[in-house]
């Protein structure tokens, strides 16, 4: 931490009375210091990340931190408060503010800086000596851990190694305990510690008692690496060993299987679920929240070796146990069901979009080599003359039709991979493939993945004799599933599934006039509402499914082509609004809108993200409307496209080609208009308004008033 925190970014007399006016107050040091390039940007990222979850901590400490493009290199902030500024912590207002900045992507040194912080802050020398240090130097000098809190602070006395020594120390010494040859070592080592509950008063001498932990909070910072700590000094002061496995947001570097094996117990102090938690079956376990961890790591404690004093142990994981869905595996905490369910769709939607746009770029070409009859050639196996372009058109057309029969089962086999992991792709792909059998289509494909992921969680739960173990997954598994799977498509949901189908087939290619524009306005709302998020996919979903098809319909090609355009419309907004207002926008902002050029023009909506997250309530209604106009007249033009993928790169396969330009160029001048309206409508704050760089663009000020802009 030598280089993220020097003296002029610390603050011993911070004067906010708000926490959004003490991280400005703290990020102008940053700013002063060249270490964030855009104040109100890297706020905006600040503001965002405490939505998410307030970021007080008990014992009077707030440590706001993000990730932002805005920031050079990892920084640390201190700011001291006479008067205490509430973060949302349940004891009440924070003296000790921590801001920190870390660079976009940057998730290893984000960590670093947050996890070591959180495990110095358990140290009550620490935080004494900090609100006691009379100068900004001395306070810079004890968070690097140049001093010890005594020297720092003049209070107390450290009764302990730094943190990061301590829980090294900790898990060198539990390796020792249960390497070969180790045990008298590990005797020695506890023979001042008090003898384990669990052990009979005749016995003779054993070693320490032996725990592993896992923490774990939301967003895998903080409270993780504070629970950690919490325990493991708990631990050296009750004489037990304990090693931690912190579970955070960047992953988790998994205990030593021979660590866990030699545990006489288990703690779980998590908010999120515990990843990989079979690995921990068949030994006394206390399963609370985070903050026990934290709060009351000495009762845990006692706690679990009561309980291994009982003989009270968690059922043994059983052979061949999963390690969860990779939903699961995902690590994402307290998901209701339609999360779940969103994240399983997602998921086949995912696998299935390479085969949509290699499958429909394809068939295009083939189309446009070859033309509009292509479609009617023989195979190219019987009939391919290597001079003549209709038999090179007839070949990428075939070998898109090819891609596409995949589309369907891909779609279901990946939902309910998604759902059950490997054992769920066997009936998803049939039942996917049963699907086209029987013209249930895309309709069909989803039923099939959602009830061939949930029978093969079915069939896991059942209890399986252990002679039978083995064969579950190859043998089992696949044949129970794929015969309950087949059966239902088959017999019981198909037909509905096939008549939905075709309804809505024939709905589509029976819309004309103000109803095809209507749903032209609804599918550009849509694709412009998240950029790139679930709202859009399921309008790209909607759309990609009624082409995948050999010949689909005028209807189905006209709704590719709304959605295509009004997906193409924010990102090259925000383009057209850097270069004609660049004032307007952050120095970031505009080299973002130079890419945001590139990104719309291939259809790639992600590129308007970073003008969305900077300013959300003026960048996405402006969006939504640019492409509700563009998708309405995309739809009365009667433009057609069979590709799905490509942006202005396929326009010569389009219908209609220079009418969908002009719709696109509408949206796009009407976003670019509102959101140039609306962002100089806005009034900076007292004290940061921008002024003129040397390139003609705006750089913040230091602020002079503790309010951050609105919004």
């Amino acid at each position: 931490m030598s280089d993220m925190i020097t003296a002029d970014l610390v603050d011993l007399d911070l004067s906010a009375d708000t926490k959004e006016a003490a991280a400005r107050s703290l990020a102008a040091r940053m700013v002063a210091r060249g270490r964030v390039t855009d104040l109100d940007g890297f706020l905006a990222d600040v503001a965002a990340r405490e939505a998410q979850m307030p970021t007080g901590l008990d014992g009077g400490i707030g440590i706001p931190h993000c990730r932002s493009a805005h920031v050079t290199e990892p920084t640390l902030a201190f700011g001291r408060s006479a008067a205490g500024i509430d973060f949302g912590a349940p004891d009440g207002p924070a003296d000790l503010i921590f801001l920190i900045a870390a660079p976009a992507g940057a998730d290893d040194a984000h960590l670093t800086i947050l996890s070591s912080l959180a495990r110095q802050l358990m140290n009550a020398d620490f935080t004494a000596a900090l609100r006691s240090v009379p100068d900004a130097e001395g306070a810079a000098a004890l968070i690097r851990g140049d001093e010890a809190p005594q020297a720092a602070g003049g209070t107390g006395a450290v009764s302990a190694a730094p943190a990061s020594d301590d829980s090294a120390s900790s898990s060198a010494s539990y390796d020792s305990a249960v390497a070969p040859g180790a045990a008298s070592a590990g005797a020695t080592a506890g023979s001042s510690a008090p003898a384990p509950t669990a052990a009979p008063a005749d016995s003779a001498p054993a070693g320490p008692f032996r725990i592993v932990a896992v923490t774990s909070c939301p967003t895998g910072i903080a409270h993780t690496y504070m629970a950690a700590e919490s325990l493991e000094n708990a631990g050296r002061e009750a004489g037990v060993e304990i090693v931690v496995e912190p579970q955070g947001s960047a992953g988790f570097t998994r205990l030593d299987p021979a660590v866990i094996a030699a545990a006489d117990a288990v703690i779980f102090a998590h908010d999120v679920p515990v990843r990989e938690k079979d690995r921990f079956a068949g030994k006394p376990t206390v399963d609370v929240g985070v903050k026990a961890g934290i709060n009351r790591p000495a009762e845990l404690i006692a706690e679990v070796r009561e309980k291994a004093a009982r003989g009270e142990a968690t059922a043994p994981a059983a052979a061949g146990a999963d390690a969860g869905t990779p939903v699961e595996r995902a690590g994402d905490s307290a998901e209701g069901y339609g999360t779940k369910l969103r994240k399983w769709l997602m998921s086949g939607v995912s696998y299935m979009v390479p085969f949509v746009a290699a499958g429909g770029l394809l068939i295009a070409l083939g189309f446009a080599i070859g033309g509009y009859k292509i479609n009617k050639a023989p195979s190219v196996m019987d009939h391919f003359v290597w001079t003549q372009a209709d038999s090179w058109g007839a070949l990428l057309f075939q070998i898109g039709g090819v891609a596409f029969g995949f589309l369907v089962p891909v779609l279901a086999g990946y939902i309910a991979y998604g759902m059950a992991d490997r054992p769920g792709l066997v009936p998803g792909f049939v039942g996917g493939a049963i699907s086209l059998t029987i013209n249930a289509g895309f309709l069909g494909g989803l039923a099939a993945g959602l009830i061939a992921g949930g029978v093969v969680m079915a069939v896991q739960r059942v209890r399986i004799p252990a002679a039978l173990r083995g064969i579950m997954p190859v043998v089992v598994i696949p044949l129970i599933s794929s015969a309950i799977v087949g059966f239902l498509m088959f017999v019981v949901i198909g037909k509905p599934i096939a008549s939905a189908q075709k309804g809505m087939t024939d709905w589509l290619n029976g819309l004309t006039g103000t109803n095809a524009v209507l749903l032209g306005a609804l599918l550009g709302l849509m694709m412009c509402f998240d950029l790139g998020g679930p709202v859009n996919k399921v309008a790209y979903t909607f759309a990609t499914a009624g082409i995948a098809v050999s010949d689909p319909g005028d209807s189905a090609m006209k709704i590719m082509a709304a959605v295509m355009a009004a997906g193409m419309v924010p990102p090259l907004a925000m383009a057209l609004a850097t270069t004609v207002r660049g004032k307007l926008f952050t120095p970031t902002e505009r080299e973002n809108g130079k890419a945001a050029w590139v990104l719309g023009a291939s259809f790639i909506s992600e590129g308007a993200i970073p003008f969305a997250a900077a300013d959300p309530l003026r960048v996405i209604p402006s969006s939504m409307v640019g492409g509700a106009l563009t998708g309405a007249l995309s739809m009365a033009f009667g433009a057609t496209l069979r590709a799905p993928h490509g942006g202005i790169f396929v326009v010569p396969l389009i219908g209609n080609p220079f009418l969908y330009l002009v719709a696109i160029a509408a949206g796009v001048c009407v976003t670019t208009a509102l959101v140039v309206l609306l962002k100089g409508l806005r009034k900076p704050a007292p004290g940061t308004a921008p002024t003129e760089t040397a390139d003609g663009g705006t750089a913040p000020t230091a602020p002079e008033h503790k309010q951050p802009v609105a919004a």
